[in-house]
């Protein structure tokens, strides 16, 4: 279904983790749309030609550093005096036994991805009730709804981004201010090779970050609570729901795995 591209004419974006892969789409994604946009990133080379792109504007920051994520905030309102959308899509993961994993790069995996969307949002949610007007966008993952294997952390900082949206979304209801939920399957980016194990690739075929953008694009002109992608992504969540039993026995036997 097409979106009348003018619904997000003017609005002002900010998206994290813009420098490359799903972020960079998904701003590029929004410009289309005709929004306004800020785009960050740690890399600022990269960063600087998705601002070129998108005729954003870049700032380079590293959210794992609370001090950075305010100053994001700030430097954020800077180009516009406003922000009307703020997609939180930084974030990176780590693979492999949780016994393996270094504690400093725990604190950094949910600082980064856990923290900073929760900071920055707490700094940019009082311009939007102010004009009774916003719409926040989390990139969540199936990890965060279903749990896998070697990757407990990253999940759990999904799990944990899913449940603050879903809380948000309650608090705000009538505030005209909306929260819609990003949950991706496999997407054909860098993360699972920069997380230090490529994924398997058994299947599903990864999905194009191109067409993952154009749903966000779409979900944040509509204001949509939630997307799946694929959409069949619904139906391990219904049965881990309805059966968990169930569910674990098959997820046991086929292997929810990083």
């Amino acid at each position: 279904m097409t979106v009348d591209p003018g619904r997000m004419a003017g609005r002002v974006a900010l998206v994290t983790g813009a420098s490359s892969g799903l972020g960079a789409a998904i701003a590029t994604a929004l410009a289309r749309y005709g929004a306004r946009m800020v785009v960050h990133g740690r890399d600022e080379e990269r960063l600087a030609g998705i601002a070129r792109l998108t005729g954003g504007t870049p700032i380079a920051a590293d959210l794992a550093d609370p001090a950075a994520v305010r100053d994001l905030a700030a430097r954020a309102l800077e180009p516009h005096g406003r922000l009307d959308v703020l997609v939180h899509n930084a974030g990176f993961g780590w693979a492999g036994p949780l016994t393996g994993m270094d504690p400093s790069e725990t604190d950094r995996l949910l600082a980064v991805n856990l923290a900073a969307p929760i900071a920055l949002t707490r700094a940019l949610l009082p311009g939007m009730l102010e004009r009774r007007s916003g719409h926040l966008l989390f990139v969540s993952s199936i990890a965060g709804r279903l749990g896998v294997a070697g990757e407990a952390v990253y999940a759990a900082s999904k799990a944990g981004l899913d449940v603050f949206a879903e809380s948000l979304r309650l608090e705000l209801h009538r505030t005209g201010v909306t929260v819609g939920v990003l949950v991706p399957g496999l997407v054909d980016t860098p993360f699972f090779e920069r997380r230090g194990r490529p994924h398997p690739r058994r299947g599903p075929r990864p999905i194009p970050p191109e067409r993952v953008a154009d749903a966000v694009a779409r979900s944040v002109a509509r204001g949509s609570a939630e997307v799946h992608l694929p959409r069949w992504l619904r139906l391990p969540v219904a049965v881990r729901a309805i059966a968990p039993g169930t569910y674990r026995s098959l997820a046991a036997r086929f292997g929810a795995r990083a």
